[in-house]
């Protein structure tokens, strides 16, 4: 089934409509708003597109993929529910009152989200709702516990992981809720107006997905078997069991790849937090470890819950003055290169700005100028650096929508720390192109590696490229997979002095303490 917009009817003898509105909860089992709206009368289903209320930040090319394919799974589930499927393009909080009065709903649910613009909106909604007579609800759908709940003795959020997750995990976890039972009731409908394919979310001129396409198959079913095949029977021989070794090997299938079904909410975390640990007793250090990477997941909303801003400021402040390379006189973005939207990314020219140069010039590092500093961040971004792990890496997501965890961090150190480049124009790149990019994730993991974030990796933790290819994938099975050329002069020169920059970039941080002193004192 494809949906499509729908006007819905009522007869004057029908019981009040419900209505049901997902975001980033594409799912019919474990979603606790869809079994509240069915539970208070004959329920319609609303997915709203909203790419125009303050600060929501517009999908990338990749998530827009996904999104198209996940809607058809969803509408196709909640059609064996007898749930007709409701699509609008629009700012939320004009559209959801406007569809609840459309359908005489007089409850409306969904499921919470987190970042600040999405909570903002939101809110809108509620009030508009509730202002028109009608009852409006919310749920916890997509974290384990919820941000103002989980929070240091001292009131605060965590800022440190460990202890973030030592009381987060040592918590009970909801069980899983069943898909609900089919509608015995449904409202009239009337058919017409927009429907999926006028979204337009689907690449063409070029169709750059087929490779996608290949990889994965968005929807809940998909994403609950391979949860299952993950976790594998009570026993010990499974991926889960040998997650703590294999996961950091990008030529094996080591990891569970159930990201972009966590972000896009085919998969519940609370499915995942049992599934895995119904394995502990035959897996206990591979069902650890991935709970713990789930944790990691939770860590980074919560953050984004305190922090709204994730993805443009870096958390500890002192990183403000430390001189990555932006395109001068913008916040993000390239001078040039192809990107998921199917058009060159525009970015400014000019010379860096004198403080830029100043600190520069104070730790004895190369000043790059905004051509040469394209010219790198172009290379990395096209997998052309001369490093074959980050190549490989970077060929991965462009063909996939996806890279090996461990590969990432590996290319952002590069990005960041050896070529000087700003975290803000790597986070910009995945987030077109990855096919789990979310607002919580994506931001933290990069401000992580840049040393700016949350728990972030030691400034002096900078990823070698090289020995990182010689001890995980030391056949180099991967990189040959994603760099046929590699060995042969068709395989660029490396873009970069390993030692030298790491040198020039430690010389620029120890910059950046004395200056944070000088301020202090």
């Amino acid at each position: 089934m494809t949906p499509t917009d729908i006007t819905v009817t009522p007869t004057a003898t029908e019981a009040p409509t419900s209505l049901v509105w997902f975001r980033d909860d594409l799912r019919v089992r474990d979603n606790p708003a869809l079994r509240a709206a069915l539970a208070h009368g004959p329920t319609v289903a609303l997915y709203v597109l909203d790419e125009e209320s303050p600060g929501i930040r517009p999908l990338g090319g990749a998530a827009k993929w996904w999104l198209h394919h996940g809607l058809v799974d969803l509408a196709e589930s909640l059609e064996h529910l007898g749930v007709p499927l409701v699509l609008r393009r629009g700012p939320a909080a004009a559209i959801v009152p406007d569809v609840a009065a459309q359908c005489r709903a007089g409850y409306v649910a969904w499921n919470r989200r987190y970042g600040g613009p999405e909570r903002r909106a939101d809110t809108a909604v509620k009030s508009l709702v509730r202002r028109s007579g009608r009852d409006a609800e919310s749920f916890q759908a997509s974290l384990l516990h919820e941000p103002w709940d989980v929070l240091t003795q001292q009131g605060g959020a965590y800022k440190v992981f460990t202890p973030f997750w030592k009381e987060l995990s040592g918590r009970d976890h909801r069980h899983p809720l069943p898909a609900p039972p089919r509608q015995r009731q449904a409202p009239e409908l009337v058919r017409g107006g927009e429907d999926l394919a006028g979204w337009d979310l689907l690449p063409h001129s070029p169709d750059w997905s087929g490779p996608l396409a290949d990889v994965w198959t968005p929807g809940e079913e998909t994403g609950l078997e391979l949860l299952k095949d993950f976790v594998g029977p009570d026993t010990a021989g499974t991926a889960v069991a040998e997650y703590p070794e294999a996961r950091d090997l990008p030529a094996r299938a080591g990891t569970s790849r159930l990201s972009p079904y966590l972000r896009w909410g085919h998969v519940s975390p609370f499915q995942v937090w049992h599934a895995v640990a119904d394995r502990r007793r035959a897996a206990p250090e591979g069902s650890a470890v991935f709970a713990s990477e789930l944790g990691w997941r939770e860590f980074a909303w919560h953050t984004l819950f305190h922090h709204a801003d994730l993805a443009s400021v870096n958390l500890h402040a002192q990183f403000d003055a430390y001189p990555w390379w932006l395109p001068s006189g913008r916040m993000g973005g390239a001078t040039s290169g192809e990107s998921r939207h199917g058009e060159g990314q525009r970015g400014a020219h000019g010379a860096h700005d004198a403080g830029h140069r100043r600190a520069h010039e104070a730790a004895g590092a190369v000043v790059r100028g905004d051509a040469e500093a394209n010219r790198l961040l172009d290379a990395w971004r096209r997998g052309r650096t001369g490093f074959p792990l980050v190549d490989a890496g970077q060929r991965e997501l462009w063909a996939t929508g996806w890279m090996h965890n461990r590969v990432r961090m590996v290319s952002a150190s590069l990005l960041v720390k050896n070529l000087g480049i700003h975290w803000r124009l790597g986070e910009r790149w995945f987030w077109d192109t990855l096919v789990d990019a979310d607002p919580a994730s994506n931001p933290f993991n990069w401000q992580w590696v840049a040393g700016s974030g949350a728990d972030a990796a030691p400034f002096f933790r900078i990823f070698n490229p090289l020995t990182q290819e010689r001890k995980f994938d030391p056949d180099g099975a991967y990189v040959r997979s994603w760099v046929p050329e590699v060995g042969t002069d068709a395989y660029p020169e490396a873009c970069v002095d390993l030692a030298g920059s790491r040198a020039e970039a430690l010389a620029l941080y120890r910059e950046l303490g004395r200056g944070a002193a000088g301020r202090s004192a």
